[in-house]
């Protein structure tokens, strides 16, 4: 019996690496040399790319596509739809053959239905991406980014929820500028 499970639906091809407790449902394709950690959650219709790593207990929505390139770190969610790209000019006519931009989504950011990561930047540590946001630059941990480009618009805790002036969540953290950046400080949790 298999520690993981896939969809009859889904192909998984040789040269994969799946964790224990992950669920990969409908429609889905995890192309060779891909890792998947465990306890992993793939929706409907989603693409896992050549070698692209994936950590533990990330939840991937319906209809996305995670390209070569890509790195998910642990307690990632992506929502329906959202979009990765891996080449920055990308040409038909001229194709690059592996020499794809890194892009790195850290641990516990969330990101929104139907936004989009341009390749080659990083989204910090719970960052939350709202819904049809388009990422054009690095994110800063725990930044709040909307918009088309998508722009700073607060900071959320660790948990989602938006902060207000005091930095201080009702789940019991607290935070502090420094230098531009937030920072986690002495909590209640």
């Amino acid at each position: 019996m298999s520690e993981y499970y896939v969809h009859e639906s889904s192909y998984v091809d040789d040269n994969v690496s799946i964790g224990k407790g992950t669920k990969i449902w409908h429609f889905c394709h995890v192309q060779s040399g891909a890792v998947i950690g465990e306890h992993c959650s793939m929706g409907q219709n989603v693409n896992i790319g050549n070698n692209v790593k994936i950590g533990n207990g990330v939840r991937i929505q319906n209809n996305v596509s995670v390209y070569e390139g890509v790195e998910i770190e642990d307690n990632v969610f992506c929502g329906p739809s959202c979009v990765f790209t891996n080449v920055n000019t990308p040409r038909a006519h001229f194709p690059v053959h592996g020499q794809y931009a890194k892009t790195r989504i850290c641990e516990g950011a969330s990101l929104g239905a139907n936004c989009t990561v341009v390749c080659g930047h990083t989204v910090g540590k719970s960052a939350l991406i709202a819904a049809g946001a388009v990422v054009t630059k690095d994110v800063k941990p725990y930044a709040l980014m909307a918009g088309v480009p998508a722009r700073q618009i607060g900071w959320v805790c660790e948990c989602g929820k938006k902060l207000g002036a005091s930095l201080k969540c009702e789940c019991g953290r607290n935070y502090e500028e420094f230098e531009g950046e937030l920072r986690q400080c002495n909590s209640e949790i």
